[in-house]
């Protein structure tokens, strides 16, 4: 299947030439996690909105170098789901031979010297032991330099290939709430009301970005702009009218932000959010700190509340 086949499979990131897609009914995120390659800008999770033990297409195109095995981290929040193992992916770019592309989270279906398409079928997608309780399945992606192809930094920085950011910007979201569409005991993935595209509008120095990532449990987060920036600025970011950050570094088209120290809450219960970039209907993933707690109901109306 060609990258374009029918439009399933859309370009969203790049670096150095290397192109990185991802299904049209998934999500992706360059910010959405606590590993040290999201807060600089070096890696992208995409998720094919597919189950654990399915499998996954390739987001890249290139031949496969070397496949490791790699233990995992103890979890005890789901160790009767979760995988005591995960994998390393080593393709080497056919877009840009002066590069290799780093993957992760995948039991190959491939082996070293398959040369494999984007969208071609690739592995099983993993519960792995280096995830939260509420991670969903996804592809982990960095682009490296093959001399040094496995350290948890040393990626090239990304470019975010989903452009015209603000094609909704009629659209204002003076509060969290919609209804709830999907429920499972660790989460609620929550439409809001108002017509959005690709992801939820928040404001940071007086413009309008797409938040992207989990607050406040990770301490951090990205806005993904629509221009380019040029210096350094520094201020805040508001959800809703409410500030949940302060602008830490600047990358080329995103803001890394410093999480605030807010509580959200959902009948008056703590909970943790999530945000990602969609390339559908954008939806609010509401982490549920205790199975069952706040009680929630599927197609219930809800609002979330932000405070100090």
């Amino acid at each position: 299947m060609s990258a374009n086949e029918n439009g399933r499979i859309i370009k969203v990131a790049s670096s150095e030439g290397v192109s990185i897609y991802c299904p049209r009914e998934g999500k992706f995120s360059l910010f959405n996690s606590p590993y040290p390659a999201h807060k600089a800008y070096t890696a992208i999770d995409i998720y094919p909105n597919r189950d654990f033990g399915l499998t996954a297409l390739s987001p890249v195109l290139g031949e496969i170098k070397e496949i490791r095995e790699v233990a995992c981290p103890e979890k005890n929040s789901f160790k009767s789901t979760r995988t005591t193992y995960d994998y390393v992916i080593l393709m080497h770019s056919l877009e840009n031979p002066k590069y290799w592309v780093k993957i992760l989270h995948l039991e190959p279906l491939v082996k070293v010297g398959d040369i494999v398409r984007v969208g071609e079928e690739m592995g099983i997608l993993l519960r792995s032991g280096f995830f939260d309780y509420w991670t969903d399945p996804h592809i982990h992606i960095e682009v490296r330099n093959p001399s040094d192809p496995i350290r948890a930094r040393g990626g090239l920085k990304l470019k975010r290939e989903i452009v015209n950011l603000n094609e909704d910007n009629n659209v204002r979201v003076e509060e969290l709430r919609g209804v709830i569409v999907e429920l499972k005991p660790e989460y609620a993935l929550m439409l809001l009301d108002g017509d959005l595209k690709y992801g939820i509008p928040v404001e940071v120095c007086g413009k309008r970005g797409l938040i992207d990532g989990g607050v406040p449990h990770y301490g951090f987060f990205g806005v993904h702009i629509e221009h380019e920036n040029k210096t350094l600025q520094s201020g805040p970011v508001k959800l809703c009218g409410a500030e949940i950050g302060i602008i830490e570094h600047t990358y080329s088209d995103a803001y890394l932000i410093r999480c605030l120290n807010q509580t959200f809450k959902v009948k008056n219960a703590p909970v943790k959010l999530s945000f990602y970039l969609y390339l559908s209907k954008p939806l609010v993933k509401i982490i549920l700190e205790k199975p069952g707690k706040p009680k929630l109901e599927k197609f219930e109306e809800i609002s979330v509340t932000i405070s100090s």
